[in-house]
């Protein structure tokens, strides 16, 4: 076995023409059709097949520039995988683990796009409102046991509401172990899916689970594809704003909710990026499942997960590259928020003092040493000592004033926000000195300053002497910011000199928690609108840069290096370390200013303007002025250069430029539009024509875009006032009156959406749709029976009338909704624009069986004033009949009914048609009436009529977030319902039960025709009805009676002919027997027969054949001899 040589390698043959027979076909692509039919039929197939991938173009009015973030829905039926899905997308994006995952996620997936990751529980609310608002949806489906029927019913809500881009994602494929099984249901999900998407949608495949979530790989796939998804606005999303709140919280007062014992409306601030159109202040909102509520207020606030750019990525820190961004405030995740209230750091790990496994930043840091606080900062003002120098050896000490002490001259004011931190003003000249102030380290900034004139205090000290105050030579010497607390009051100096100090805190007396405390307060805070006024009259202001600097040099002197002359001996007399010194009165009234809204003018600076050169050179700039020539050299930018230079900081603003500048330039630019169209046309006139859908897209655009430089310039504040809050912003809504259930009952995992109402939406009225049963749902819908519309944002029961136009002469009411075919439906709710697609459900809790989409359908017209009738047949019978006309009764009830039908059309059973003439004094109700023809006592008479009805007035919205158990909500029950829940038998009408009918018999009378019509009528229609006998006839009247003799022999002869006719039958029997024997055997002689004349036939052929064979070959042989012969 060994010496045996190896066999060559043989290569397989059967793969190598695999695939070969597509080269060596005929490549259609790459030839023109030869014929010309086939050419025009390949075109058109051509352009309607690039015309549906067209849409009807829509103004997409999310912002380029910072959109909001996609929202990703995540639904499919319990233990699907839905939550693994969820933190591993979390993970893929942030490197962080999410412990729960509730309510929305939102995460930065790449430079330009954000993702709100939300998971949609088995709830038929949630997945109705959830179906509003995604923009993609991550369908789940359970690979190892198929679809289920939540599946189908989010699939038919997704239908009614706008379709978004949907993903299946097929999970629990590893517990199907067989690969042919896979295989197979593999291919059979997908067909399916395609069905109820489209052809070609995506679907990935999740193999299994690896420590608590899915593979990475697979994960970074799916990611990879939901990154570079785009999304088509909607019809409806793109006319309403909303947003999906992803933080909520109560700002009712505690002490409200207590005294209700927690029964009382709430005051609700909902947070959330605005989506679809701009949100305008004023306007309702609609919480699903809550109700329509009004919008107190709403703040733009941060954006809490920012896109990145350029200047975040460089101010990162290294430690905060690994950080990536995360919002999701009710699974307790996210950075630092900043509220309108408070601000709000969640920071991972353990969050308690002394813990230093967790890395720490500063804000960390920050919270960290708050925890270790043992004392407020109220209470560390009241303990601390202040020392005025670094020198003192006292601390200084307060005393409560006196009331005759209290007006010494010290003008206070009473704050009234903490954005005025000094209380005092200076003017643009010194602005810059401003910051040197001490700043209250809990202000919270003011929008506008506050202009208040004070004049410098006077302070009344024991010395006589001093005659100035000194003032520190830094702010050092002032202390902390903790001296502010007690600034106010009267101080001791070390030499025992008492000197009172005004105060600049904020001091909210107009409050009314402030007058309670008046009496404990002390007694320098009494009066303090007085003194204001006091303060205000006085017209002066003191130069605080003089007072803190020591200097009376300006800043410009300062840096152009001016030195300040020497301070006279005489002023720097007394105690050096004394801080205060009083200045004298003729010093202080030469340098002080008085503050007022005028800028006051010095004199040297008015004297500029008496040169006529400078006059002239911004005379030009004036209506009245000479106009500037286009060929001089003259600029208007360098003469309202000069123009601010002398003002002095009075006005930087550049001039307007003039009405005549602003024409030349709008005419310039239609020059230049118009040279364009022209040179368009002239180069290539084929070429500026443009389809109907790219010139409306260029339309739509240009339209954007002239929108963003018309709102460019203008402030944010002013824009949202305007226009609304763009979609993107992240804002903070405060809505009012606000059921207190929905606080007490709330629960993350269910969503909250805060959809804006237009101004025609918050009306009600009759609205009429066009409605289909679906096909799935098993029962017929019936005529008043409450159904439940989710139309718009809102979830409602009502009470539909069904109708169908007839012959577009009037709306026909229908009792059951017609089988595969659309109807009308009248109900009573919120208007809604036309087009607007529902669906409708007869029960939405998980315990119905069955399908619960019970109809779809879309909003046809809002007409309040729509006129339904329904088929109604009244009955009467005749009681007086003359020729043609009779009197009827039991039809109606009085005259005036009668009157009301008169010239009506009526008819008889049997086919009589006739009219009302008019009403007969008695009995009530009975009217005269004429026929075609005599009627009987016996006819009924009836008359169709048309009954006007109206929809009731009946709605019930569904209030599912303020119940404990979301998805137990009830409407309006049937009465069958209510009688099966309380256990009440069905009342029984007597006249209602079903009897035995008995009609009797009815006798109608002959036909007789006259005589004279007999005479005249044709032979073949004369009546052949011949009179009865009256006379009896011979037979009749004999009577014939026989001898016992003769009716034995009558007897006999009976019973012989019995017999006969048996033999006879017999006789025939045995005949049809033999004759059928014979038939046998001449069927077999006839076969015999065929069969030898088959034979002979055959052996005539074969001689037949024989011989002319032989003839054949005779005749080949006397050709070949004389063919030798001749040759």
């Amino acid at each position: 076995m060994e010496d045996r040589p190896h066999k060559a390698h043989r290569s397989s043959t059967k793969d190598k023409g695999k695939g070969k027979e597509k080269q060596h076909g005929f490549n259609e692509k790459a030839f023109a059709p030869k014929s010309g039919r086939r050419a025009d039929r390949q075109g058109r197939r051509n352009v309607e097949r690039d015309q549906t991938r067209l849409h009807v173009p829509l103004v997409n009015r999310t912002p380029d520039s910072e959109p909001p973030p996609v929202i990703v829905a995540i639904v499919g039926p319990p233990g699907v995988g839905k939550t693994t899905l969820l933190k591993s997308l979390v993970r893929r994006y942030t490197k962080q683990t999410l412990n729960e995952a509730k309510g929305p996620v939102t995460v930065v997936s790449g430079k330009k796009r954000r993702l709100t990751f939300i998971e949609c529980n088995n709830d038929l609310n949630s997945m109705i409102d959830i179906g509003k608002i995604a923009d993609l949806v991550l369908l789940m489906i359970d690979g190892s046991f198929g679809f289920e029927m939540e599946t189908f019913e989010f699939l038919n809500v997704l239908q009614s509401h706008g379709f978004p881009k949907v993903i299946g994602i097929l999970t629990h494929l590893d517990l199907i172990k067989k690969a042919a099984t896979l295989k197979d249901t593999k291919k059979a999900l997908k067909k399916r899916f395609w069905t109820e998407i489209y052809q070609g949608a995506k679907l990935f495949y999740l193999s299994g689970v690896l420590n608590g979530r899915y593979p990475d790989t697979e994960i970074m796939n799916l990611s990879r594809f939901v990154g570079v998804m785009k999304f088509r606005p909607l019809v409806f999303r793109n006319a309403h704003p909303y947003l999906l709140a992803d933080r909520i919280e109560d700002l009712t007062p505690r002490e409200q909710v207590r005294l209700s014992k927690g029964k009382c409306d709430r005051t609700v601030t909902v947070y959330g990026f605005v989506r679809g159109t701009n949100l305008r202040m004023g306007t309702k909102v609609h919480i699903p499942g809550v109700g329509d509520l009004d919008m107190k207020s709403v703040t733009i606030l941060g954006d809490p997960c920012p896109l990145p750019d350029a200047d975040s990525e460089k101010r990162r820190k290294l430690s905060e590259k690994k950080k990536l961004l995360i919002h999701a405030p009710m699974s307790d995740v996210g950075g630092v928020m900043y509220d309108k209230d408070a601000v709000w750091i969640n920071v991972p790990g353990s969050f308690t003092r002394g813990n230093t496994d967790v890395p720490q930043g500063e804000g960390e840091q920050m919270v960290m040493d708050m925890q270790d606080a043992r004392a407020t900062l109220e209470d560390g003002v009241a303990q601390s000592h202040i020392r005025l120098l670094g020198s003192s050896s006292k601390h200084l000490t307060v005393e409560a004033l006196d009331e005759d002490e209290s007006d010494d001259g010290f003008d206070d004011e009473s704050g009234e926000e903490e954005g005025d931190e000094s209380g005092l003003d200076s003017d643009e000249d010194g602005g810059e000195d401003d910051e040197d102030i001490v700043v209250n380290p809990q202000s919270t900034g003011r929008s506008s300053r506050r202009h208040v004139e004070r004049t410098l205090p006077t302070a009344s000290t024991s010395k006589g002497g001093r005659a100035d105050v000194e003032y520190a030579d830094s702010d050092s010497d002032l202390g902390d910011e903790d001296d502010e607390d007690v600034l106010g009051k009267r101080f001791q100096m070390e030499d025992g000199d008492a000197l009172d100090i005004p105060s600049d805190a904020e001091d909210d007396l107009m409050d009314d928690e402030e007058e309670g405390e008046e009496e404990s307060a002390p007694k320098w805070k009494a009066n303090l609108a007085a003194k204001a006024q006091a303060a205000s009259n006085s017209k002066r202001r003191k130069d605080w840069t003089k007072l803190i600097y020591s200097t009376d040099l300006t800043p410009e002197e300062v840096l152009s290096g001016k030195e300040e002359h020497p301070v006279e001996a005489e002023e720097m007399d007394g105690d050096e370390e004394d801080f205060f010194r009083l200045e004298p009165a003729s010093r202080r009234e030469e340098e002080e200013e008085v503050d007022s809204s005028k800028e006051k003018w010095r004199g040297e600076d008015l004297k500029r303007w008496e040169d006529d050169e400078i006059l002239d050179s911004i005379r030009g700039l004036f209506i009245t002025g000479p106009a500037v020539q286009e060929g001089g050299e003259e600029d208007d930018e360098d003469t309202g250069g000069d123009f601010e230079d002398l003002e002095a900081g009075e006005s930087s603003a550049a001039p307007l430029p003039s009405e005549a500048e602003s024409k030349a330039t709008s005419l310039a630019a239609k020059k230049e539009e118009l040279k364009r169209k022209f040179d368009e046309q002239y180069d290539d006139p084929e070429a500026s024509k443009v389809d109907f859908y790219t010139e409306k897209k260029e339309e739509m655009s240009r339209q954007l875009q002239f929108n963003l430089e018309a709102f460019q310039d203008i402030p944010a504040e002013q824009r949202a006032l305007v226009e609304g809050y763009r979609p993107g912003t992240y804002v903070r809504i405060e809505l009012v009156d606000v059921p207190c259930e929905m606080i007490e009952n709330f629960d993350p995992t269910y969503p909250i959406i805060v959809g804006g109402l237009l101004a025609t939406e918050e009306r009600f009225g009759y609205v009429q749709v066009r409605i289909k049963r679906h096909r799935w749902y098993v029962r017929t819908l019936k005529n008043n029976d409450p159904l439940i519309f989710s139309l718009g944002w809102r979830r409602f029961q009502t009470v539909p009338i069904y109708s169908l136009d007839d012959h577009s002469i009037r709306m026909r009411m229908l009792k059951y909704t017609p089988e595969h075919m659309h109807c009308y439906a009248t109900f009573y709710g919120p208007v809604s624009l036309p087009n607007t697609g529902f669906c409708a459900f007869n029960s939405l809790s998980a315990d119905t069986p069955g399908f619960r989409v019970s109809a779809t359908g879309v909003v046809l017209d809002i007409d309040r004033s729509v006129k339904i009738v329904k088929k109604i047949k009244l009955t009467g019978i005749p009681y007086k009949i003359f020729k043609n006309t009779a009197f009827v009764r039991d039809m109606f009830s009085t005259a005036l009914e009668v009157a009301k039908f008169e010239g009506a059309n009526i008819r008889t059973v049997s086919g009589i048609r006739g009219q009302v003439k008019k009403a007969l004094s008695k009995p009530d109700g009975a009217f005269r009436a004429t026929f075609e023809d005599k009627v009987l006592k016996s006819d009924i008479i009836f008359l169709r009529a048309w009954y006007s009805i109206q929809p009731r007035k009946f709605y019930n919205p569904v209030t599912s977030l303020l119940l404990s158990d979301k998805s137990q909500w009830t409407g309006m029950r049937l009465t069958g319902q209510v009688r099966r829940d309380e256990s009440i038998k069905t009342p029984l009408n007597v006249n209602s039960t079903y009897k035995r009918i008995e009609r009797p018999e009815r006798r109608f009378n002959p036909l007789i025709i006259p005589k004279k019509l007999q005479a005249q009528l044709p032979y073949a229609s004369k009546p052949r009805a011949m009179k009865p006998q009256k006379q009896q006839t011979y037979m009749q009247k004999r009577a014939v009676v026989m001898e016992p003799e003769e009716r034995k022999a009558v007897a006999l002869l009976q019973q012989i002919r019995a017999l006969r006719k048996d033999q006879v039958a017999k006789r025939k029997e045995k005949k049809n027997e033999k004759k059928a024997e014979h038939r046998k055997k001449v069927e077999k002689e006839e076969e015999k027969k065929s069969d030898k004349v088959k034979e002979r036939k055959k052996e005539v052929m074969r001689a037949t054949g024989k011989k002319s064979k032989r003839d054949a070959e005779a005749e080949e042989g006397r050709g070949s001899k004389r063919r030798k012969t001749s040759s």
